[in-house]
Parts: C-alpha cells; structure tokens; sequence
C-alpha cells in the first residue's frame, strides 16, 4: 500500500473533523525516510509547517535535535515527523503529540513492531545503569506501546519494507456541524481586546472568573488538560492587569513553562510597551509582568502572582505563594509537564484554610483540536498521562492489619493495566515531576524494584527502589576522580564529593519514591512498607537510602524508620527551593560500618557549613536532621573552649568573644537531645551559634521583645548543657559564680 495515499487519506480526515491522526511508517530506516520524503513532498503542508524531530539532515524541512524537542513546547506544526529508530524517548512523544495541531498528522519512523520491543537504543542504554548491562533491559513499555498503536483508532500503520498495511486509520466519523461562535459577557471589568483573544468559552469564562484578581485576598485555580489554552488565558490577565498599572509576578518550574504567559500578555499590551524583555514587560501606566524562579517567591512583593503549572511545584513552594494577596494558580491536571497531586489533594486543603476568597474553574474544551481527538486519547493511555490511584471508598478502610506486601515484578505491571495505572498513579502523587520517561523505567529499568501495599487488591502504598553500589574497583576508582556513574546517586555523592573511595562497595537499596493514598495517610501504612522493604532486602543489601528535599516533617518520618543524615546539599533545588538531605540505614555489618562513618564526619562537618552555604537553612530542618543521627557525639572542647562556655553561661563571659567554642557543644546536643530545652531555644542556638547570625536578626526573627532578652536565653541554654557534657575544667569554672 503506498504510504503517500494513507498520508493524504488521514490528512484529509484529520482537517475535516479538526483532529489530529497519528502514521506509523515501520520496517527499515532508509525505506522509511524514503516513505516520509515522499508523504512530505505529497501532502498540502508547507515546509514552514513541518518539523522532523531527529539526527540526520535529509528532509527540506525545520529540524530538531531529539535532545531539544522541549524547545517545542507552546509550539504548533501541521506535521510533526519523529524518528524514533536511533533513540525512542517517551518524554519526546509526549511533547510532539502536543505541538501536532488540529488538521494535522504526527509519523513516527520506528523499526519493525514485532521486533522493536526486543530492540535496544540509545534509549535503552541510558536505562542500563551500572553494574547493569544494556542486555538486561526488558522492552515491555515498547510492546505495550506497539500493542496499543495496532489497537487504537485513528492510527496508521504501514510496513513500508513490504508494502502491507496493517490499518490505514481511518475512523469515518459522522458529519460535524457548525460552532456557535465564541461569547463575549455583557459586563467586563478587562479590556475588550482580551475577550476578543479568547478561543473558546471556556477560555472566555475563565478570563471573567480571573477578574476576581482586581480585588484583595482572592485565590483563583484554573484546572485544564494540556491544549485547553489556560496559560493563554494566564497571559491575557497578566497583560490585562498590567494595562491598569499591576505588578504581576509569573513563576513556573522553568521559564520556558512561561512562554505562552508572556506571549499573550505581550500581544494585549501591544503599542503600550515602554520595555519589552523576554520574561519582563512594563506598560506606559506603570504595570509590568516579570518572571520570578519558584525559589525566588517569597523575595519579591507582588501586586498579583501567576502560578503557571503549579502541580509541578512543590506543596512548600505553593504555600509560600499565599504569602501575595492576590494569586492564581493555573495547572495541568494530567500532562507531561508533572501532575502532582499534592496540589489537588494537599495543598488544595491549606489553600481553603488560608485568608483568600478561593474560586476554581475547570477548562475542558480543546483550542487546538476537537474534542475526543484520538491522538490525544491514545497519548494519554499509552503513556499514562491520567493514571490515577483508587477511588477512595475502594481503599478508605485500609489499616497496616488488612494491607498484604506484594514483590511487583515488572511482568506483572505489564500484564494487568488496571495493576500498573494504580501504581503509576500513587508514584505520580508522591512526586511533583513524574514523566513518561518515568514509566519506560518503571517497566524496563533493571536497577528498579516496585513493592507495594495492597487492600482488597488495590494499591494503598507503593515504594520504588534502585540498586545502587556493589561497583568494581575501576568504577569506584573512576567515581573518586570525579566521573559520574548514572543511577548511583548515593555511591557518587559519597566517594566523588565526600571523598569515600570504599562507598561504592556495599550494596544499597535507595528508596526513590514513597506514596501512601491520600485516604489512609497517617495511619501508618507508608512505615508498614518500609519495614516490608528493609526485611525483604536484609539478606542482600548492605543498606537502605534515600535522598528528597529535607522539610521537618519528612525529616522526622524517615528518622522514625531507622534512617540518619548524612549529608545536606549546600545548594538550594531550583524548583522546591529545599536543601536536599541524604539518609542511611544500615541493614549488615559493610552497611553499618559505611554509615556510621559517614554519620560521623556529618556531625563533624555540619557547624562549618552552617555558618556559609547553609546559613539560611531553616533552624528546625537543622534540628531534626541532627536528631536523626543515632551515634552520640563528644564535643571535644578543649580546657580553654570550657571555660569560655561557663564563663558565658554562669559569669561575664561573652559569647562573641569565642563562638567556635560553643558550635560542637551545640552540635552534640541537637544529636543526642538529652537536654530538654524548647523549640524556640533550640532554633536560637542554631541561628546564632551554628549558623551566627546578626543579634538584630535572631531577636526580630524568633519574636524576642529585645535584643538583651535574646542573648540572655542564649546564656540560659548553655547552663544545662554545661552540667550535661562539661568536663572538670568547665565545673571548676561554673563554681567561680555559682555557689552548689
């Protein structure tokens, strides 16, 4: 069957319906470019319209590198044509099948499909993490993937080695008739022109629910699937709001999530502009929308904050948004771009506590395509955009008495999809960027484990694990001298920044991900898994891992499981803004002997860092990454640092005079914890001791009445510590003042 008439056929019906059809051109790569040339040359698509996505420079059209297809994003083409023959990535199919508008035909170049899942690519090999070879990579995803592409309507298949079809795609839908045109409200606060922007009627309604953004304490949360125009409607109220002399803050994981915002706000503000920059704008009455990191929220003090794709940000950085009185929080509800159900389920709770007026609309027409488009429906199965956990009622009464632990093997998840939806959904909430690429590892990884907690079959709790360690000399040798090995996060940062050259030895199990449904969270259930997990792995693992950014909270959860801090990043994460901690548990004797040392040098190194690149690390992140360590600590002072500490304590000693005195004192404590002081004695002595700051900023900060009264409770901590760990020298000093 000749490829070109296929082409032209979906084309044909792709434009009359408004939709999208998808062609696969399988067999050799040489014929299939030949096939490809020839639909191009064929089809009434200019070569400004099309794109290949791909390696090799042979199509007279715009080409983009594989590596590169984000850049695509907030993109359109008529054609979109991927070579997946050299290197098939999921995160690149997800993006394409979205820039393909409607009327249009996304072609994918693969190798023969009934020999594709037993192919190995570029793809694969990055799958293949030491000690694991590419070999052991399985191909269930691409056969999953192969079964659906021959399953779904609206699918072409052609083998173009010999000339047979296997579909030609075609669905032969029944006449569609006109669409009343789009409304515009009879009263409007924002200019006509963005009324007149919008495309649809829900964008329209959402434009009218976003004025609510003029008055104060308003909270507004636009939902929508990808292709639904909610961040063109973000736009038109930047630029809208700006046109009235508002300050508008946008954030987003990354700037380029922001693209369509500022292009919208720029075409509304057109011929008002006095400075047009890529992510900042500044109209002639003294608006301006300007983009700020996720980290940066917080610093700035906006009039109103555009939170674009907010599910992929963290629950700690939303919170921070509320700070500003006027926010809206726009978000994919299942997408590519991270679907967190921390922000639908989580942080939707302390939205609706907090002081704003909360309004919400949810955008279902698509803008691009008509609804019901096949591609997007088959997008979404195949790599499981709207996978979800279960309906609560089916799991709500779950306790750690009813749950079974059950060892998923990959061909389970493979073979029972409703298995395989429900704990994609579960690993999608506990994190807020989980992508496609995520599932090909899910289901082909060889350094990947999935174990679970199931109630009446359905999954409650998951964990995803990673092999890590057991590295040969050469590799840990390699490791110390500053190359990275991929999938051993904790072995590399161990040996390559910690300088550990044994630290790739043990075999670790590192805990990746952990969900608990949101139903049947805080009964224990995510703790029951863990001690499955260390029991199961016992016998052939050194120690479990885990690395994820540090909050008290979670900080205390792993510590209650038998995990300690090892280590804390000196960097912040661009988009939670959260210092990272890394936690071990030793589960054998190599285990025990690798984290009590790196427990140990942790302890002695934590002063010297808290007082530079963690000096703004939060005072109960400190706390409870110290309390963790279940090795006590000597302070080690000498007769000399004593006596300045009882001096302090008891006399007319001065802390200033020697702050080095008092850090492994105050390190040794937040260790052990035997002193009882209370929290807010606690957080002075890090900020002021560990991490010295100015006495005007810990005294306005932890809300003393003066500054005296700070440094007095200062003093006041140090006489209990001085009775619990001062040595002879230091009593004999305290006894100078204080008569026993």
């Amino acid at each position: 069957m000749d490829p070109t008439a296929i082409a032209t056929a979906l084309l044909a019906e792709a434009r009359e319906t408004n939709e999208r059809r998808l062609l696969v051109l399988t067999g050799g790569r040489e014929r299939g470019f030949d096939a490809l040339r020839k639909v191009l040359d064929a089809l009434p698509v200019a070569v400004t319209d099309t794109v290949l996505v791909g390696d090799r420079e042979t199509l007279p059209c715009e080409q983009v590198d594989p590596k590169r297809t984000a850049e695509l994003l907030g993109t359109t083409r008529q054609i979109v044509a991927y070579d997946a023959y050299e290197r098939f990535e999921p995160n690149a199919l997800g993006r394409l099948s979205g820039v393909v508008d409607g009327g249009g035909l996304l072609v994918v170049l693969a190798p023969d499909l009934d020999a594709w899942p037993d192919r190995r690519d570029g793809f694969d090999s990055s799958l293949a993490v030491p000690p694991f070879g590419v070999e052991e990579v399985t191909g269930r995803f691409r056969g999953r993937l192969v079964s659906l592409l021959r399953a779904h309507p609206g699918i072409g298949v052609v083998d173009v080695d010999s000339g047979g079809l296997e579909s030609d795609g075609l669905t032969h839908p029944a006449p569609r008739f006109g669409v009343d045109p789009i409304g515009i409200p009879d009263e409007y606060d924002f200019p006509r022109a963005a009324y007149e922007a919008c495309l649809t009627d829900d964008q329209v309604a959402t434009l009218a629910a976003l004025e609510a953004l003029r008055e104060d304490e308003q909270a507004v949360v636009v939902e929508a699937d990808r292709g639904r125009g909610k961040s063109s409607a973000a736009g038109l109220v930047a630029g809208a709001l700006a046109s009235e002399g508002a300050d508008v803050l946008v954030t987003a994981p990354d700037a380029r999530n922001a693209v369509e915002v500022f292009a919208r706000a720029r075409e509304l503000l057109e011929g008002s502009l006095e400075s047009d920059e890529e992510s900042r704008l500044e109209t002639a009455a003294g608006g301006r929308v300007r983009f700020a990191r996720p980290r940066e929220i917080g610093t700035e003090d906006p009039d109103v904050l555009i939170v674009d794709e907010a599910a992929a940000l963290p629950v700690r950085v939303l919170e921070r948004c509320l700070e500003v009185d006027r926010t809206a929080f726009v978000t994919t509800i299942h997408g590519y771009e991270g679907a967190g159900r921390g922000f639908s389920v989580r942080f939707r709770d302390r939205l609706n506590e907090s002081d704003h007026e909360v309004s919400s609309m949810t955008m279902a027409d698509p803008i691009r395509y008509a609804a019901g488009d096949p591609v997007e429906i088959w997008t979404f199965r195949a790599l499981l955009l709207d996978a979800r956990p279960p309906v609560d009622q089916l799991v709500e009464d779950a306790t750690t008495e009813t749950v079974e632990y059950r060892r998923l093997s990959r061909a389970d998840l493979v073979s029972d999809e409703n298995l395989l939806r429900e704990v994609f959904g579960l690993l999608v909430a506990a994190h807020y960027r989980t992508e496609p690429n995520d599932l090909a590892r899910l289901l082909d990884a060889p350094n990947l484990t999935v174990r679970a907690l199931t109630h009446d079959g359905h999954v409650v709790s998951v964990a995803l694990l990673a092999r890590e360690g057991g590295l040969d000399p050469e590799l840990r040798e390699d490791l110390y001298d500053g190359e990275r090995i991929r999938g051993n996060m904790i072995p590399d940062l161990l040996t390559s920044q910690l300088r550990d050259e044994g630290a790739g030895k043990p075999v670790g199990q590192r805990v990746l991900r952990i969900a608990t449904h949101d139903a049947v969270r805080s009964r224990g259930l995510g703790s029951r898994l863990l001690s499955e997990v260390r029991a199961e792995f016992a016998s052939h693992a050194d120690w479990l891992g885990v690395g994820y950014g540090a909050t008290p909270g979670l900080l205390s959860f792993w510590a209650g499981n038998g995990f300690s801090t090892v280590h804390l990043s000196t960097t912040r994460n661009d988009a939670s803004g959260e210092y990272s901690a890394v936690m071990l548990s030793p589960t054998s004797v190599p285990g025990e002997r690798l984290h009590d040392r790196h427990a140990r040098w942790f302890a002695d190194r934590i002063a010297s860092v808290l007082s530079d690149p963690l000096a703004d690390a939060e005072p109960d992140v400190v706390r409870a990454a110290l309390a963790s360590i279940d090795t006590g600590v000597d302070p080690g002072l000498s007769e000399r640092d004593w006596i300045h500490v009882a001096s302090a304590a008891h006399g007319s000693g001065a802390f200033d005079v020697a702050p080095g005195s008092f850090r492994p004192l105050v390190v040794a404590h937040l260790i052990d914890g035997e002193v009882d002081l209370t929290d807010r004695q606690e957080r002075l002595l890090v900020r002021k001791v560990l991490q010295a700051h100015p006495w005007n900023e810990v005294t306005t900060g932890l809300g003393f009445v003066s500054m005296r009264m700070c440094m007095r409770t200062l003093g006041e901590c140090f006489k209990p510590l001085l009775d619990e760990y001062g040595s002879e020298a230091a009593l004999d000093e305290k006894r100078r003042y204080v008569d026993e």
